[in-house]
């Protein structure tokens, strides 16, 4: 897939970070955080460059993927409040405390063009499902809500795994039954959160496709 972005070099005391965005913003996609259901509601093109974006994360353990949701469009279902997405790997040491101070540093970005390789990320992905059964594993996603944004913390095989349950929910979303309608489909969750100790429901953000109005210019593929 070839993804335009925006790209910025912030610097906070000694630390120069590299930062990603997407060129256009996902108009038409928004992210409610977890407490503890979470809700990731796009249409065709919004899922589709997630996908994008999170193969992208995996391959680029250097780099912070931020998707400024709150800027779209405010979705007409779900409750909770509305976020931004970062993608991050584990091993960056981001801290979400640190992230507002990093956030007012994106100005005047450069564009980028890079293409992510579905192939790699579909080996990745199975990868990771080939040992998500074992005593020992322990591949997840941390997660952290701070300051309107939803952080994601992985290796570069959950991400990967995160992308493919994307591309599915883009690919197949738009042939559910009433989505013509205005109806929201529930076509995946996002893989392996980290859950709190002690119980409790557990933690989930489930992905949905939806289109987006007036219903009447959509089509059902086949149709």
């Amino acid at each position: 897939m070839r993804l335009r972005l925006r790209q910025f070099r912030p610097r906070t005391g000694p630390h120069e970070h590299r930062v990603v965005q997407p060129w256009q913003p996902l108009r038409h996609t928004s992210l409610r955080a977890p407490e503890p259901i979470g809700l990731l509601l796009g249409d065709h093109d919004g899922l589709n460059r997630l996908a994008g974006l999170f193969s992208f994360a995996a391959c680029s353990r250097h780099t912070i993927v931020h998707v400024p949701l709150r800027e779209s469009l405010p979705p007409d279902e779900g409750v909770g409040e509305l976020v931004d997405l970062v993608l991050a790997h584990h091993t960056l040491g981001l801290r979400p405390s640190r992230w507002p101070e990093v956030r007012r540093k994106l100005v005047n970005g450069a564009a980028l063009t890079v293409r992510t390789d579905e192939a790699r990320t579909a080996r990745d992905a199975a990868s990771w499902r080939e040992r998500r059964d074992r005593a020992d594993f322990r591949d997840e996603l941390r997660h952290a809500t701070h300051a309107r944004t939803f952080f994601l913390f992985g290796s570069r095989d959950v991400f990967a795994e995160a992308a493919t349950g994307f591309a599915y929910a883009a690919g197949w979303g738009p042939r559910q039954k009433r989505v013509s309608e205005g109806h929201s489909a529930l076509m995946d969750a996002l893989p392996a959160l980290v859950q709190a100790p002690g119980g409790g429901h557990p933690f989930e953000v489930m992905i949905c496709f939806k289109a987006y109005p007036p219903y009447a210019h959509f089509r059902r593929p086949g149709r």
